[in-house]
């Protein structure tokens, strides 16, 4: 199943009133209320954006954050009812898109998930505008729908797909624009700004989340992920493929 939004928070009453109200006006909405819910209707479904409490339990929100942040490309919005500064940038700091105190506004959540929700599908649409203009940039050597990385590997933009040694393996979204956009500049440092401007037209995304995508990127670009002779990491700047 399809769905725009997964709302996971342990108050049933909450999740299930917000999920409600989401679909009363258009906006798919499923929801759970623990940890392990959560982790197994993100693997049987295909999910936009999730409202993510801290408090689950036996669990945190915190940790769920991380583990789908190594799996899952969408916006993710903390909701709860804990205020404190050090909350709030653990939260963002850990790859949280936006912090949302209860108690909220039903009409002001509403708006602030469309909102995102609109950035996240501009991003997929930049994504095919990207792979139809690739061939146009300068420095990059293409064959076709593909893009020479090294002898043995290349970037198919038309099935977002990474072929190393004629194995083709699957680039999530964000994987994909990333590694395109630093292709498409290849020979210079592609700074951390620019990557969540103009790679994935998104500077609402924290900048934390690049280092995942880059490990992921590595694990299936790299011989080595661990040294990278690729993509590079330009510490403190943003990264490089010569």
């Amino acid at each position: 199943m399809i769905y725009q939004c997964l709302i996971v928070d342990d108050d049933l009453t909450i999740a299930e009133n917000t999920a409600e109200y989401f679909n009363i006006f258009d906006i798919s909405t499923a929801f759970v209320t623990s940890y392990d819910e959560a982790i197994s209707f993100l693997e049987d479904n295909e999910v936009s954006l999730v409202l993510l409490d801290i408090n689950l339990g036996d669990r945190s929100g915190f940790e769920l954050c991380k583990k789908i942040r190594l799996e899952f490309d969408m916006p993710i919005l903390f909701i709860s009812a804990r205020k404190s500064d050090d909350d709030i940038l653990m939260a963002l700091n850990i790859g949280g898109d936006d912090y949302i105190s209860k108690p909220f506004s039903m009409s002001i959540l509403l708006a602030k998930v469309k909102a995102v929700l609109n950035r996240y599908e501009k991003a997929l649409d930049a994504a095919k505008v990207a792979a139809e203009s690739v061939g146009q940039s300068e420095g990059v050597d293409t064959s076709g729908d593909r893009i020479t990385i090294t002898d043995n590997i290349f970037l198919d933009t038309s099935t977002h797909k990474l072929i190393k040694d004629g194995e083709e393996t699957e680039l999530k979204v964000r994987e994909y624009n990333m590694l395109l956009y630093i292709l498409n500049n290849r020979g210079r440092v592609v700074t951390k700004d620019e990557l969540l401007k103009e790679a994935w037209e998104d500077e609402f995304i924290g900048e934390g989340t690049l280092p995942v995508h880059a490990r992921r990127i590595r694990k299936k670009l790299e011989e080595d992920p661990d040294n990278p002779k690729i993509l590079k990491t330009i510490w403190g700047v943003g990264y490089m493929i010569e």
